[in-house]
C-alpha cells in the first residue's frame, strides 16, 4: 500500500458474545483434561525444529516482520510485546519491551513455544486458532491461573483462499489493557494478507474498490486479483466483507458475472495509472468505486475487438520501461513444464539414480506413487519434483501433512465443509484440499498417520472421483493425481489393523524407498550443491575438520538436518569462503563430535575423499586396505559385541539394518 497505513477504529466484540467465546474455551480446555492450577507449559521445540518452522514460514515472517515493527510503535502501552505463530501456535518470532520480554519467557511466551489451547489453554493465540476470528482474552479470562497476568489479542492472518497462515498477537502486562489494542492487531493482520495477497499475484489485474471512494488505498479497502479472461483469483479479508462471499464463491466469479462489466471496459479505463475511481453498481443495488492497479507487464484490449466475456484472451504485452526492439519480439508463453524437475535430483547416489528411473518410467501414466522414507530424506522434494515434471505442472500442487492437522479437523481440511456442517465451522464453509488440488496433484504426507476413520472415506473419493463436503449433499467431481509419502511401516500397520489394505493397494502403484543419507554415497556433492543453493554468491568449501565430521556423523534428521546445518553455516561464514568447525550450531558439533570420537575406535563406513587442496596424500595404511574390507571389519566386530543382533549392531554403527545384511552377504561372497 502506498503511503502510511490508515488504522481504522474496529467494534469490539459485546459483552455478551466476548463471554461465550470464553466460555466456549474454558469449556474445551476442560475436556482437554486441563485444571485452573496446571503449570502452563514451558517447553520449548529444539533448536532444530525451531528452525525448521521459520523455514517452513520464511515467506510469513518476510511480510510480517515490517508490520510487527509499526504495530509495536502504535500501542499506547510500552509493557507490551507482539508475537507471530505459525498455524499450529508455535512462536516464531517475537519483540516488544525488554523487561517484559525475560517476563513472558517465565511462562515460555517466546520463540519456539507453542500457544495452542492444548498447550497453554485459553489464549488469546490458540482460541484464535480454533475460532478463526480475531480475539480478546483479558486477566482471569485465560484459562490457567499462571497466565492471568496476561491481557493478549491476537488475529489469524489467512491467505487469498481463507487458510490459516499463522497468528498476529499483541501479549502485555493486564495492568497495561487499552481499548485499541484490538483494532490495531485486526488491522495489521489484514496488512500483512494484503501484502500476501500482492505477492501472489503481482503479474494480474489487481481492482482496489470500496463504498468510499476516499477509503480505497487504505485497509478497509477491498482487493480481488483478476486473470486476463476476467476469472478471479484472489481476494482479501475486505473484499469479502464488503461483497458477502467467502473466497472460494468469489473464485467462482468473472469480473461480468459480479460486476457486469466486460473486461475490455475495464482494461481500456485503467490504461492511465492516473484513472479516477469507476462506480460500479452490484446486483443488489450497493454502489462501489473502483480502482485497477498493475505490477509490470500491461494488458491491452480494445472492448470493440474482445470476444464474448469468458471467451476473451487479452494479449500481454512487454512494459513499455523495456527497449523498443525488445517490445517487438512476439511474446512467447513458457511452458510451465519442467522435464529436468526431476534429473535434477540426481548427485550421483545410485539408489537415488535408480529411484529417478523408476519415477520417469511410470511419469503420467496414471500410476500412484507411494514414497518411502526416514523423516528428512526428502519425500516432499520429490513429489514436487515429480509434479513440475508431469503434465499436471500447471496445475495446483497441494500438500496436506496428516501428522500435523489434529485428528478432529482433518476431515474437514481434506474433504471441506458446508456452513453450518459442524460447531465451529467457518461462516459460509470451506473448500478442502481435494477440491483445491483439482486438475493437479495431491501430496499426502505421512499417510500413515491418517485416521482409520477417514481411510475409506478417501479410499471412495478416489474410486469414485468425486468428494461431498461435510454437511453437503452434492458430489463435486474432481481430478487429482494422488502422491504419498510416510517414514512408518504400512505392511505392519495393515497387519496391526491400523490401517487399510485397500486403501494400501489404492495408493501403492509403485513404492519407492528414499535411502536415509547416512546409506548415501553423494554426500560430498550433496554439501557442494546445497551450499550453491543457500549461497550462490560464493564459492564455499568445508575445511578438513568439518569434512570430517560430516563423513562420521549418522544425519538422523537427513537431508533436512544437512540442508539446516549448512544454512547456518552460511549466515556464520559471511564473509570467509571456508566453513570451519566454530560456524556449526554448537549442538551440531557436540553430536557429531561425540560420533567422532566413537569412530576413532571403529574404522570408518565411508570414504574420505582425498583433499586436494592439502598437497598431501592419503597414508600408505588407509590407502593399503579396501574401503569395503574396512566395513566389514566393522560390521562383524559390533556383531560380536551385540551377541548377533543384528538391529543392535546396526543402531551402534549408526547405519540401516539393510546395510549390515549387504555386508555380510558381500563378505560371504567375496
Amino acid at each position: 500500500m502506498p503511503g502510511q497505513p490508515t488504522f481504522a477504529t474496529v467494534p469490539a466484540a459485546s459483552p455478551g458474545a466476548q463471554a461465550s467465546v470464553i466460555a466456549n474455551s474454558h469449556q474445551r480446555c476442560e475436556a482437554l483434561g486441563l485444571g485452573r492450577a496446571t503449570r502452563a507449559s514451558d517447553a520449548l521445540v529444539s533448536g532444530g525444529e525451531l528452525n525448521l518452522a521459520l523455514q517452513r514460514n520464511e515467506r510469513l515472517c518476510l511480510h510480517a516482520a515490517p508490520v510487527m515493527e509499526m504495530l509495536l510503535e502504535q500501542i499506547v502501552s510500552s509493557k507490551n510485546m507482539v508475537l507471530l505463530t505459525d498455524a499450529a501456535g508455535t512462536v516464531l518470532h517475537a519483540i516488544g519491551d525488554n523487561d517484559f520480554l525475560s517476563r513472558a519467557a517465565r511462562v515460555a511466551l517466546q520463540p519456539g513455544a507453542n500457544w495452542s489451547e492444548a498447550a497453554q489453554g485459553t489464549n488469546a493465540v490458540g482460541t484464535a486458532l480454533v475460532d478463526e476470528v480475531p480475539t480478546r482474552v483479558h486477566a482471569d479470562e485465560h484459562f490457567i491461573r499462571a497466565n492471568h497476568f496476561l491481557t493478549c489479542s491476537a488475529a489469524p492472518i489467512l491467505d487469498p483462499r481463507g487458510n490459516i497462515l499463522g497468528v498476529l498477537d499483541v501479549s502485555g502486562d493486564r495492568q497495561g489493557y487499552h481499548p485499541h489494542t484490538m483494532a490495531l492487531v485486526k488491522m495489521s493482520a489484514r496488512m500483512i494478507e494484503n501484502h500476501w495477497l500482492t505477492d501472489d499475484h503481482r503479474l494480474a489485474m489487481r481492482l482496489h474498490f470500496h463504498r468510499r471512494p476516499d477509503v480505497i488505498g487504505t485497509l478497509m479497502e477491498g482487493i480481488l486479483a483478476v486473470e486476463p479472461d476476467g476469472r478471479i483469483i484472489g481476494a482479501n479479508r475486505g473484499a469479502q466483507e464488503l461483497l458477502g462471499l467467502g473466497g472460494a464463491a468469489l473464485r467462482a466469479h468473472t469480473v461480468a458475472s459480479l460486476f457486469d462489466l466486460p473486461m475490455g471496459v475495464l482494461v481500456d479505463r485503467f490504461r492511465h495509472p492516473l484513472g479516477q475511481p469507476l462506480p460500479v453498481t452490484l446486483a443488489d443495488g450497493r454502489r462501489l468505486y473502483m480502482q485497477a492497479r498493475f505490477n509490470g507487464p500491461l494488458w491491452t484490449a480494445s472492448a470493440a475487438h474482445l470476444p464474448p466475456q469468458g471467451e476473451a484472451t487479452l494479449a500481454i504485452e512487454e512494459a513499455t520501461a523495456l527497449p523498443a526492439e525488445d517490445r517487438r519480439r512476439p511474446a512467447t508463453a513458457p511452458s510451465a513444464r519442467q522435464p529436468g524437475a526431476l534429473d535434477a535430483l540426481r548427485s550421483g547416489d545410485p539408489q537415488v539414480a535408480a529411484v529417478v528411473d523408476k519415477i520417469q518410467r511410470v511419469l503420467d501414466r496414471d500410476i500412484p506413487i507411494l514414497l518411502l522414507g526416514e523423516t528428512g530424506t526428502g519425500k516432499e522434494v520429490f513429489a514436487r519434483a515429480i509434479h513440475r515434471a508431469s503434465q499436471r505442472a500447471a496445475k495446483p500442487f497441494v500438500a496436506v501433512n496428516c501428522a500435523s492437522i489434529p485428528e478432529t479437523l482433518i476431515e474437514a481440511e481434506l474433504f471441506g465443509y458446508e456452513e453450518g456442517a459442524f460447531t465451529g465451522a467457518r461462516r459460509r464453509g470451506a473448500v478442502g484440499k481435494i477440491v483445491q488440488a483439482h486438475g493437479g496433484v495431491l501430496f499426502l504426507d505421512e499417510i500413515g498417520d491418517m485416521p482409520l476413520s477417514l481411510q475409506a472415506h478417501l479410499l471412495r473419493v478416489l474410486q469414485e472421483r468425486q468428494v461431498t463436503p461435510l454437511g453437503g449433499s452434492r458430489p463435486i467431481p474432481v481430478d487429482v493425481t494422488v502422491l504419498c509419502a510416510t517414514h512408518r511401516h504400512l505392511r505392519e500397520m495393515i497387519e496391526a489393523k491400523s490401517f487399510r489394505e485397500d486403501l494400501y493397494y489404492r495408493l501403492n502403484g509403485l513404492a519407492l524407498k528414499l535411502p536415509p543419507l547416512r546409506e548415501r554415497s553423494d554426500l560430498p556433492a550433496l554439501v557442494q550443491r546445497l551450499l550453491a543453493e543457500l549461497s550462490p554468491e560464493r564459492e564455499l568449501r568445508l575445511s578438513s575438520e568439518v569434512r570430517r565430521l560430516f563423513q562420521h556423523y549418522p544425519w538422523p534428521g537427513n537431508v533436512r538436518q544437512l540442508h539446516n546445518v549448512l544454512r547456518t553455516a552460511c549466515v556464520m561464514t559471511s564473509p570467509a569462503l571456508e566453513v570451519l568447525p566454530e560456524h556449526l550450531p554448537d549442538d551440531f558439533l557436540e553430536e557429531a563430535g561425540r560420533s567422532l570420537r566413537e569412530a576413532i575406535r571403529r574404522p570408518a563406513l565411508w570414504a574420505e575423499p582425498a583433499d586436494t587442496t592439502a598437497g598431501t596424500a592419503p597414508t600408505e595404511a588407509r590407502a593399503a586396505v579396501p574401503l569395503q574390507t574396512l566395513a566389514q571389519q566393522a560390521i562383524r566386530q559390533a556383531l560380536e559385541q551385540a551377541g548377533g543382533n543384528v538391529s543392535l549392531a546396526a543402531r551402534q554403527l549408526g547405519v540401516s539394518r539393510n546395510t549390515v545384511y549387504r555386508a555380510l552377504r558381500g563378505g560371504q561372497t567375496g
